[in-house]
């Protein structure tokens, strides 16, 4: 069972994903809500979630400086980050600071089941919409050809690894559609984000993205 807690400053906006996430018999939406980054930050010490679903704007602390708080305590803690396209100056840092996916509000329903089952297995979804939006903010200066050349220093595995990534694979689902070892895809995955320059798996879905690659 994953279990989920919900961080947004909106009642009728939790409520909305209570519902989405409910369709799901493998996930559990903690009965506890944080409406503050204050009280996300608490909760998730407190409750210790499989993944939280973090808003971006709230009260008291932001949804990155709840992040980073979190992170301190809980390294490995999974978390989405909810945001807008008006966001951008907000997502960079984010990015940064290795969240597990990124969904916009306005999404498609399934991505929000589809992210929170890739976080909760160590993975990072991008929907196709965000992961155009994050290229085109993050790479601007880079361009496909230059992408795909990046890739290019990659072995035929690695980019098969790469592409299942970002995808929003974990390592365990990556192991099993390539018949690895887990250990196995996470030297792989050393080796890749070595070679691309990325710091992590949302970096290297943001180039395997623009490079065409999935």
């Amino acid at each position: 069972m994953i279990r989920v807690l919900l961080a947004d400053d909106e009642p009728v906006v939790r409520a909305s994903y209570r519902a989405i996430l409910d369709t799901d018999p493998g996930i559990e939406v903690l009965g506890v809500e944080a409406a503050t980054g204050r009280q996300a930050v608490a909760l998730t010490l407190a409750e210790r979630p499989d993944v939280v679903l973090m808003d971006i704007r709230m009260p008291e602390l932001d949804g990155l400086a709840a992040l980073e708080q979190i992170r301190r305590a809980r390294p490995a803690q999974a978390a989405i980050i909810v945001t807008t396209f008006g966001d951008d100056e907000y997502i960079a840092r984010a990015v940064q600071l290795g969240a597990n996916g990124f969904l916009v509000k306005s999404g498609d329903p399934y991505d929000l089941l589809r992210g929170v089952r890739a976080a909760a297995g160590g993975g990072a979804m991008l929907s196709p919409a965000v992961a155009a939006h994050l290229i085109g903010l993050l790479r601007a200066g880079a361009s496909a050809t230059e992408a795909g050349r990046a890739l290019a220093s990659l072995t035929a595995r690695e980019r098969e690894v790469l592409a299942l990534l970002a995808t929003g694979a974990s390592n365990a689902e990556i192991a099993a559609a390539l018949f690895l070892t887990e250990g196995t895809v996470k030297g792989y995955l050393s080796g890749i984000f070595l070679r691309l320059d990325v710091r992590n798996r949302v970096e290297a879905a943001i180039l395997a993205h623009q490079a065409g690659l999935v």
